[in-house]
């Protein structure tokens, strides 16, 4: 269970670091509306450009938490809850815009994994 969790961990940083630095000015089939980067994205969700760098900042502080949280588990459930109210939002913001529910996969699958890491925390 150790190398299960170690790896979606391992998995939640990589994924996140590519979107948020690698792929922020690409398109991708996940963003929403019909949107060519990240600030596109932001703009059919009617947020801000200091929003889209705040929601960001605190994902990739997350991805960070949940990396460092291999040696020091007591940061889990901070990381991990942190991750998991970001991929809320990301879904309500597809749904926001009527995005067909593929685009939202990935958001539900991380929502998913950050529960996942929370519950096998505690118990």
């Amino acid at each position: 269970m150790e190398l299960l969790v170690i790896g979606i961990k391992i998995f939640i940083f990589i994924s996140t670091l590519n979107v948020w630095l690698f792929r922020f000015k690409k398109k991708t089939p996940y963003r929403g509306s019909s949107s060519n980067s990240m600030r596109e994205e932001f703009a059919a969700y009617g947020l801000s450009e200091s929003i889209m760098y705040l929601v960001g900042g605190l994902k990739i502080a997350s991805a960070l938490g949940l990396i460092l949280s291999i040696w020091f588990s007591w940061i889990t459930p901070y990381a991990a809850g942190l991750m998991a109210v970001l991929m809320l939002g990301a879904i309500f913001m597809h749904l926001k815009i009527n995005d067909p529910l593929k685009k939202s996969f990935p958001a539900f699958l991380f929502l998913v994994l950050s529960l996942f890491l929370i519950v096998v925390h505690l118990f």
